[in-house]
């Protein structure tokens, strides 16, 4: 058959890196593996960046049954995994079992040098017992058999990911590394024993901190469209699922059609159970592979699912039933699994808030004001850079500001104040430095950085034109005439669609220039930047570069000696509306900082 490759493109998604594997912990009944932490893999993979893959490969038996077989599918599927390694940040591949059809030893020496070609390309793996691959009427301690000589222990130990297997062999888990952490993956058998389960808990209890995926032959089936467990899915959930929180999802194969399930647990947290199966399709599946895309930033698992050995044939001479089975699209075989990786993982491996840290390391060369608002609500707000700009509360009508035990994850001062602004009329309290203060002479010419931890009131509150940090008098009092003069010289806040505005008269400008950001989440902490380097103005978000940047030079910041306000804005030098939100601190740097530099000290 013709097999030349179409160039058909698959996703791009990541640069290659360096896979470092994770720890081995090894006892008891563990076949130890050899130590993983440094071991990398031709620098094909990233595994600090948050998006990496892992791929399942099902019940492959028709492929190698007896004389009866083709070898070609498969190969092409390792062959493409091999190749689309960097591309996809590929870190593991895991077989479902069923291997082979008959347990022959023929038909495992069929099968050995296909998973060779994984092998040679040093991609770590997982294989375990399908009931074709043994004698299914036994448990796994059925003793020596050609699939335990062909896929045992024996063959893993070379792999940095092995941590152990069960002194019977047919049990077998590896740690690998992925953005950024270690998961662990069990390879249990057709039909553990209860000695297997005993062993399998073990695993799970010494690696406490780490997520786990567990793969097995048998555990759900989906005959009626919906996932149920069978009656041995019944028996893993019990002894193994049920009560291990750190097991989030469970892959398995046997049965036909595809499907899934989501059951709580004993903690009351979501376990995904998935299926996985093709042998019933064309070309005995094609070698079909799921591809487990983790994107740990959008708190998302996207699955797909393609037959690279039809996708790498010449289109004009695929056959019309392998066209239909390039890609599966129905919702049981692409689909997209929303997780809240951090919360799901909080019970077992909590992410530790990084310590509270003295306002005295965050005092860096260039510091113009710093203000923390981790106390007690009080009348001042001491500057802590030292150069004496005090801010004042000032109390427009209405509630005045309360202290908060929330704050940013990345705040240095663990705790805010909360603001409760608003306007029509204009109510809730505000801060500004004193008439006197060296801040306000201030024009910063060579460049400048202001920052802040942020998060908008969530409670249906109208957060349209409302300032946040501004600088009292305006354009005409500057002596600008272009624009609208009665605006403020300085102003950093937010739009009607909530929108991160930075407007300001330039002192070398007649008219104000106006820097925008995309619209922010109310009810989410967000560190705002605003840097310039003396010619040009740039809005950051969590360190994140914006678009709608000025590209016109403009240096400096207009001042007519006037005070700096915080929780509030003006319009001809009369504040119409307090801030409405939590405000963790504020730095004022005369200076461009970097966006590793941000309240990073």
């Amino acid at each position: 058959m013709d097999q030349q490759y179409d160039g058909t493109s698959r996703r791009r998604l990541l640069q290659a890196g360096a896979l470092s594997a994770g720890a081995v912990v090894a006892g008891g009944v563990l076949d130890s593996g050899p130590a993983a932490a440094s071991t990398s893999y031709g620098g094909r993979v990233d595994t600090e960046h948050p998006r990496f893959t892992v791929a399942v490969v099902p019940d492959t038996q028709y492929q190698f049954d007896e004389d009866r077989g083709d070898p070609a599918p498969l190969t092409a599927t390792f062959n493409y995994l091999v190749e689309q390694r960097s591309a996809e940040n590929l870190v593991f591949v895991a077989h479902l079992g069923d291997v082979v059809e008959n347990a022959l030893a023929s038909e495992f020496a069929q099968a050995d040098p296909v998973f060779k070609v994984l092998d040679r390309a040093r991609m770590p793996y997982s294989v375990l017992a399908g009931n074709h691959d043994i004698d299914g009427s036994k448990d796994d301690s059925r003793g020596d058999s050609p699939y335990l000589r062909t896929f045992g222990p024996q063959r893993f130990r070379r792999m940095a990911t092995y941590g152990g297997s069960t002194a019977n062999g047919y049990n077998s888990y590896h740690v690998f590394r992925a953005a950024g952490r270690q998961w662990l993956l069990l390879a249990m058998d057709w039909r553990p024993s209860d000695a297997s389960f005993a062993w399998a808990r073990a695993v799970i209890a010494a690696h406490p901190k780490l997520p786990v995926i567990l793969t097995t032959h048998e555990l759900v089936y989906a005959d009626t469209g919906v996932a149920e467990l069978s009656d041995h899915g019944n028996r893993v959930w019990d002894q193994l699922v049920k009560d291990n929180d750190q097991i989030f999802l469970t892959l398995n194969g046997h049965f036909w059609p595809s499907g899934r399930l989501v059951k709580q647990n004993a903690a009351g947290h979501d376990v995904h159970l998935h299926l996985t199966n093709y042998q019933d399709r064309y070309y005995g599946g094609s070698g079909m592979v799921r591809l487990y895309h983790f994107d740990l930033a959008r708190n998302t698992i996207d699955v797909e699912t393609i037959a690279p050995w039809i996708l790498n044939q010449n289109p004009a001479k695929r056959s019309e039933l392998a066209a239909a089975e390039i890609e599966l699209t129905d919702d049981v075989n692409r689909f997209s699994v929303p997780i809240d990786f951090e919360q799901r993982f909080a019970g077992f491996a909590p992410v530790p808030v990084r310590p509270a840290r003295p306002a005295k390391q965050l005092v860096i060369p260039g510091t113009a004001a710093y203000w923390r608002f981790d106390g007690p609500v009080s009348e001042q707000v001491v500057d802590q850079s030292g150069q004496g700009n005090h801010l004042t509360r000032v109390q427009l009508g209405g509630d005045a500001p309360s202290a908060s035990g929330e704050f940013h994850p990345e705040q240095p001062g663990h705790a805010s104040w909360v603001f409760p602004g608003g306007k029509n009329p204009a109510r809730g309290g505000y801060l500004q430095t004193a008439d006197n203060a060296p801040l306000n002479k201030l024009t910063f010419r060579g460049g400048y950085t202001i920052e802040a931890f942020v998060k908008l009131a969530n409670d249906g509150q109208d957060h349209s034109w409302e300032g946040l940090i501004s600088r009292l008098g305006t354009g005409r009092d500057a002596g600008k005439t272009g624009s609208d003069p009665d605006e403020p010289v300085v102003k950093l806040g937010f739009s009607g669609g909530r929108q991160v505005q930075w407007a300001v008269y330039p002192l070398d400008r007649n008219d104000t220039f106006t820097n925008w950001g995309h619209e922010q989440v109310a009810g989410q902490w967000f560190h705002l930047a605003i840097v310039n380097d003396g010619r040009h103005s740039i809005v950051y978000v969590d360190s994140s570069e914006l678009l709608r940047n000025p590209a016109t030079p403009s240096n400096g910041l207009a001042a007519v000696g006037k005070p700096w306000l915080v929780g509030a804005g003006h319009y001809d030098n009369t504040v119409d509306q307090g801030f409405a939100g939590h405000i963790g601190e504020v730095r004022i740097v005369s200076r461009a900082l970097k966006p590793s530099q941000f309240l990073n000290a």
